[in-house]
């Protein structure tokens, strides 16, 4: 496939197009947690297990990721096993960490929500070139990079 012409874009357009897309999915993310009973903190936490697969977390490792204390984690996981999205399983290797696996239903009830915007994605992809995707990918991976180092500098306790 060859690359369809685009329209110009200044790196403050792409910017500004950027903001309105993140601005949107805040807000997506917001409705979606409402919509199933969640908050927007703990449904992040949910897709980081889902995303995990069978390398189940542990409840440190998603508190890391989600920037939150262990205490706070807690409380998260709490909500989230009452809620049934998730089990705690002990680990196997140390007994007084536990590790968090995704309820099969809870996914199923989660994957029906995304998959069809998943696949309008897929669809708009499909109007890029190989290479144009290849571009696209990079750029995605490292703006999170870099925006994931920026709130590390600015945004987090010492």
């Amino acid at each position: 496939m060859r690359a369809k012409p685009r329209p110009p874009a200044t790196q403050e357009r792409a910017l500004w197009a950027m903001d309105q897309l993140i601005a949107t999915h805040l807000v997506g993310q917001h409705e979606i947690a409402q919509r199933v009973g969640l908050n927007v903190t703990d449904l992040t936490c949910f897709a980081f297990v889902i995303e995990a697969g069978d390398d189940l977390l542990t409840a440190g490792e998603l508190a890391e990721r989600v920037h939150v204390t262990t205490g706070a984690m807690t409380g998260i996981l709490n909500r989230l096993e009452r809620a049934g999205y998730i089990v705690r399983r002990p680990d196997p290797a140390d007994r007084r960490r536990v590790r968090v696996a995704a309820r099969p239903d809870a996914v199923a009830r989660i994957r029906e929500i995304y998959e069809p915007y998943y696949a309008r994605l897929t669809a708009l992809f499909a109007d890029y070139a190989p290479e144009e995707i290849a571009v696209l990918h990079d750029w995605f991976r490292r703006a999170s990079e870099v925006a994931a180092d920026y709130l590390e500098e600015r945004c987090r306790p010492d």
